[in-house]
C-alpha cells in the first residue's frame, strides 16, 4: 500500500451536467463534475469506508443527475411512427452524413439524417440550427435530445418516443428494450391519474 488514500466518487466523471449552452447530451465546459467538485466538496458528503478509502457520496444535481422532460412541445414535428418511417431508422454505427465520423453520432428524428456530436465536428447543431429539427437520438447511448427545449426527453415515459427508441434498441443491443411500466396518465391535466373518490 502506498500510504495514500483512494478517492472514489460515487460520480461518474462523464455525466453530464447541462447548461443553457450545453446540448445534444453534451456537457457545458463549467459542467464537468470530476475534479473540481471533489476539490471543493464540503465534509458534509464525505464517508470513510472499512478499507479506510474515502468517497464522496453526491445525489441528485450535484452528482450529475438530469432530470429528464416527460413531455415536449416539440413532439408534434416528428413523422408519425409507421412501419416506412420505422424502416428509415439506420444502424447505430452510421457514420455523420457530412464528415463521415463513426462515432458520437445521432440520429434526427425529423428526417433520420446521421450527424456527429458537438465532440465532434458539431454537425447535429449545425443541422438544428440549418433546419430546426430539434429532436435527436444518441447513437452513443439512446438518449434523446430537444435542442428547442434544451433537455433531455424520457423515450421511456413519452409514448410518441417510444417506437424509434424501440427499434435503435433493437439494432444496437439485438433486443427489446426493458421499458418501465407507465402510471396511467390524465393527459388533461399532465398529472398522474390516480382516482380520487369525492363524495
Amino acid at each position: 500500500s502506498s500510504g495514500k488514500k483512494n478517492r472514489r466518487l460515487l460520480l461518474h466523471s462523464d455525466s453530464p451536467r447541462m447548461s443553457s449552452t450545453a446540448g445534444a447530451g453534451e456537457h457545458s465546459s463549467s459542467s464537468r463534475p470530476g475534479k473540481e467538485r471533489e476539490e471543493g466538496a464540503d465534509d458534509s458528503n464525505r464517508k470513510v469506508d472499512d478499507e479506510g478509502d474515502l468517497s464522496l457520496e453526491l445525489y441528485g444535481a450535484e452528482a450529475g443527475w438530469v432530470e429528464a422532460r416527460t413531455s415536449c412541445p416539440h413532439l408534434p414535428a416528428m413523422p408519425a411512427a409507421s412501419a416506412d418511417e420505422l424502416a428509415r431508422v439506420p444502424a447505430p454505427d452510421s457514420q455523420c452524413s457530412r464528415c463521415h465520423h463513426p462515432s458520437e453520432n445521432w440520429l434526427c428524428l425529423i428526417c433520420k439524417d446521421v450527424l456527429c456530436s458537438r465532440f465532434i465536428n458539431k454537425h447535429m447543431l449545425y443541422h438544428y440550427q440549418e433546419t430546426g429539427h430539434c429532436i435527436a437520438l444518441s447513437f452513443s447511448d439512446l438518449s434523446v435530445w430537444c435542442f428547442a427545449c434544451d433537455s433531455y426527453l424520457d423515450a421511456q415515459s413519452i409514448l410518441e418516443l417510444r417506437p424509434v427508441y424501440e427499434v435503435a434498441h433493437l439494432l444496437k443491443f439485438g433486443e427489446r428494450p426493458p421499458f418501465r411500466s407507465l402510471e396511467v396518465l390524465d393527459l388533461s391535466s399532465g398529472q398522474n391519474g390516480g382516482s380520487s373518490s369525492s363524495s
